[in-house]
């Protein structure tokens, strides 16, 4: 094997060699240990991921949360870390400066997680249960359409439109939900349908 070697090359070798073993003798052979034991963990290990989409505009990028506690063993989950997914077509990874900050949305003190209403006459909002909430919705959407949907136009066509009420749909949901949606609203017969652009 014919190997050459410069004198530099040779002095750089030998001088590291000797720099090498003098630090071990010295002590310092744990350096690399002890530096690695000080970094702080992985702060998204064991934690759940989730892929979902952002909430704001009609781009609808993805994300993914990261979670820690399971819920399988009763446990609550609190949403620790937020990115941008790196595999969704629409941003590929990248999150405009409010995606970005969803973290501190999901943390707010002023975000509203459950259902309130104001009662006629009141001066302020009460919380009500889901199932309240619901019924309430539909009652009053069941209550205008009975009292209002046109089955026939005036030359006794069918035509079964419900046009007192409408429907402003979310444009930050997947295309199967936008066109579950779109479908139940239109089957009731509903034509004020508004969105933002995806759906």
């Amino acid at each position: 094997m014919n190997m050459e070697l410069s004198r530099r090359a040779f002095l750089l070798t030998a001088g590291a060699g000797v720099a090498g073993t003098a630090l071990g003798a010295f002590g310092f052979g744990d350096v690399e240990a002890a530096y690695a034991a000080a970094i702080r963990p992985f702060k998204l290990v064991n934690t759940t991921e989730t892929r979902n989409t952002c909430t704001y505009c009609s781009v609808a990028c993805g994300i993914i949360l990261y979670s820690k506690g399971d819920l399988r063993k009763g446990e609550t989950a609190e949403i620790t870390y937020i990115e941008g997914d790196s595999d969704h077509p629409t941003n590929r990874g990248t999150l405009c400066p409010k995606g970005a900050a969803l973290l501190s949305i999901v943390k707010s003190k002023t975000r509203l997680t459950y259902p309130m209403v104001r009662r006629p006459g009141s001066d302020r909002f009460e919380r009500i249960s889901w199932d309240e909430a619901l019924d309430k919705i539909v009652r009053v959407l069941k209550d205008d359409r009975d009292k209002n949907f046109i089955a026939l136009n005036e030359a006794g066509v069918t035509v079964n439109r419900w046009v007192t009420s409408g429907i402003l749909a979310a444009s930050a949901t997947t295309n199967e939900t936008a066109f579950a949606t779109y479908k139940v609203m239109r089957s009731t017969g509903m034509l004020a349908f508004d969105n933002q652009a995806r759906v």
